[in-house]
């Protein structure tokens, strides 16, 4: 079986979420993926530049037409931080006992590889284990409960003890990435950690992509808002005030009584921040429906985005969320590049080019 054929906008989406999901960056240590972030914006001759708090501003101005009166700035989030962890100590012992950045279950990264980033800049690897981690040795080690407690990562290294980890530059304050174990089947899903949101990341460059080929420009400006802290919940909370509207892509989750799945795009009426608002929402569904792309209309409990943080933030403004069907979300994530398509087009749609 080969693997299906990408239009070259699609191609370029998978190739560059490929890279940047390889760049390690849980929330707040993000300086490696806005640099090549930023560099792919630039390059497709695009203004880029930080945000006091290490976020991106990428401006697409508007198409210039004689007499025309160009509607008010469109902002576009994605976020490039994603789940990880901290060291919290070392053991007598040598293990690193940790605590997660994000929300996610213990259950979900229990046996998988990672990294150990130094404040130095040396990276160490190791895995993450329970500390009872062998059925051979312990009683519990089937029952024990999954929490940060009872979790260690067993570094790589020869280390006994807190003075080896030490010796190594490791102290308590240090990042976790975890292996992220990208794959892109012949099937045409996307296995990995951190899709959300790298995927909508690669979704918005790819858009960026679109624009330079075709030449063609949107009707008002629009500036592209790549943050980093929205897995800890503040990631958009500022945002450039001359934003009026302001559309987040994220993930669209799925499960339970939910209609998404991986090769659609997902709208949000409403998440746990409350309803996103009705004009942008409708106008999406009919952008959708006219141009004849997959689409699910869903309701997310459990969920908060960069429009949340934006509109906790005080920003007045318009807001509205999308996002291809991401599968086991902070967990083993899954979408299909039927998905990522769907969203590509309906972005292309809201902005109208």
């Amino acid at each position: 079986m080969s693997r299906p054929a990408l239009t070259p906008d699609m191609e370029y989406i998978v190739t560059i979420l490929e890279k940047i999901i390889n760049i390690p960056s849980p929330s707040g240590f993000t300086g490696k993926v806005m640099e090549a972030i930023k560099a792919e914006a630039e390059g497709f001759g695009f203004q880029a530049e930080y945000s006091a708090k290490g976020g991106l501003i990428i401006t697409v101005p508007a198409e210039k037409e004689a007499g025309k009166e160009m509607r008010g700035v469109l902002g576009i989030s994605a976020h490039a931080d994603t789940l990880g962890g901290m060291v919290r100590s070392i053991t007598s012992s040598g293990m690193i006992k940790f605590v997660p950045v994000g929300g996610f279950m213990m259950e979900s990264i229990e046996g998988m590889y990672c990294k150990i980033h130094t404040r130095k800049g040396h990276v160490y690897t190791g895995t993450i284990l329970t500390s009872e981690p062998s059925v051979h040795t312990y009683d519990d080690a089937r029952t024990l409960e999954r929490k940060a407690k009872n979790m260690e990562i067993r570094l790589d290294e020869q280390v006994k003890g807190p003075e080896d980890a030490a010796a190594l530059g490791i102290r308590p304050g240090d990042y976790i990435s975890f292996d992220p174990m990208f794959v892109f089947t012949d099937s045409g899903f996307i296995k990995s950690r951190h899709l959300d949101d790298k995927a909508s990341v690669a979704v918005l460059l790819g858009f960026l992509r679109y624009l330079k080929e075709s030449g063609k420009r949107p009707e008002r400006t629009v500036k592209l808002c790549i943050s980093n802290y929205e897995e800890v919940g503040h990631g958009a909370s500022w945002i450039p005030e001359d934003i009026e509207e302001f559309l987040a892509v994220d993930m669209g989750a799925l499960g339970d009584d939910l209609s998404g799945d991986e090769y659609k795009v997902s709208i949000c009426a409403l998440d746990s921040s409350g309803p996103y608002d009705y004009e942008m929402t409708s106008r999406l569904i009919s952008i959708a429906e006219e141009r004849n792309i997959g689409f699910a209309v869903d309701i997310f409990p459990h969920y908060g985005s960069d429009g949340t943080a934006a509109l906790r933030g005080g920003n007045n403004i318009r807001c509205a969320l999308i996002g291809q069907g991401v599968h086991a979300s902070h967990g083993t994530e899954r979408t299909h590049v039927k998905g990522l398509e769907q969203t590509f087009e309906l972005l292309k749609g809201f902005v109208g080019v």
